[in-house]
């Protein structure tokens, strides 16, 4: 059964199967060019898929099969990208949606199929993994069209790749094939197009399956590891390992073994 979320924008659609949340960046005619309307959305989306407790992954994907999101919406830059005071708003609708990202304690996958180009690679760094289609492409054009890059996606980029491999990306603005992406990990995996949503679709599944505490705690745990050292908040860590630990789930784990069958984990 699936139950769509209101998004407030045909251009993204949202909808909760099977313990997966899906966020669909949806204007394929513009090879899902990154709008102030969806980044408005993005916040509401994620919020939403929070606050189910039934959702357990997070799935981001592109309409349309030939992107994933092919950069921002250059057709805006006049009106919305330009004055100071444009720039501003811009710039802060863009901030929320970041800050939304980051509330999410969820997994996330980013399912990529086509272009994933500027604010599209961004938005696929946002999540946890990286599920490409063969063909898929990537790059960062900003040093094409003259605007700045800023501080926070330098920052994902290079903790992703290096800083050797973020500056040939944003020094070179090429386009990266998906071996490339791969072989120098910007990607988990690319799998054949066909088989794209079902790989993800069971990787989801598999995750879904499992301790929803445990996996909160690993995914607060890799954000600290990322800070820098003299930010790092390892209290918050320390205390959601030691909430798995005090967990039914933990006891359910543990007579799910000792009776050799799947546990039914209740993320509580």
């Amino acid at each position: 059964m699936s139950t769509e979320v209101d998004t407030g924008t045909e251009r993204m659609l949202a909808r909760v199967e099977g313990g997966i949340g899906w966020m669909t960046y949806n204007s394929p005619a513009r090879l899902n060019a990154l709008s102030m309307d969806m980044q408005r959305a993005v916040p509401r989306i994620l919020d939403a898929f929070q606050a189910m407790p039934d959702v357990r992954v997070v799935v981001v994907s592109g309409a349309g099969g030939r992107a994933f999101v092919s950069g921002a919406d250059i057709s805006e830059f006049g009106e919305k990208r330009t004055s100071v005071e444009a720039r501003a708003e811009y710039d802060r609708v863009a901030a929320e949606a970041g800050r939304a990202w980051g509330r999410v304690d969820k997994p996330v996958i980013a399912m990529i199929a086509g272009y994933c180009i500027g604010g599209g690679l961004l938005t696929a760094l946002q999540a946890d993994l990286r599920i490409a289609a063969e063909g898929s492409q990537f790059g960062v054009p900003a040093a094409k069209l003259g605007l700045g890059y800023g501080y926070g996606g330098v920052e994902k980029l290079m903790a992703l790749v290096g800083p050797a491999w973020a500056a040939e990306i944003l020094f070179s603005a090429r386009r990266l094939a998906d071996h490339e992406a791969l072989r120098i990990g910007l990607v988990n995996r690319v799998v054949p197009v066909e088989t794209l949503e079902e790989h993800v679709t069971d990787l989801a599944a598999m995750m879904a399956a499992n301790a929803p505490l445990t996996i909160k705690a690993c995914k607060a745990a890799i954000r600290e590891v990322l800070r820098d050292p003299d930010r790092r908040d390892l209290a918050t860590v320390e205390a959601l390992v030691e909430a798995c630990f005090r967990s039914e789930d933990y006891r359910e784990g543990q007579q799910a073994f000792l009776e050799k069958r799947p546990p039914q984990f209740k993320g509580r």
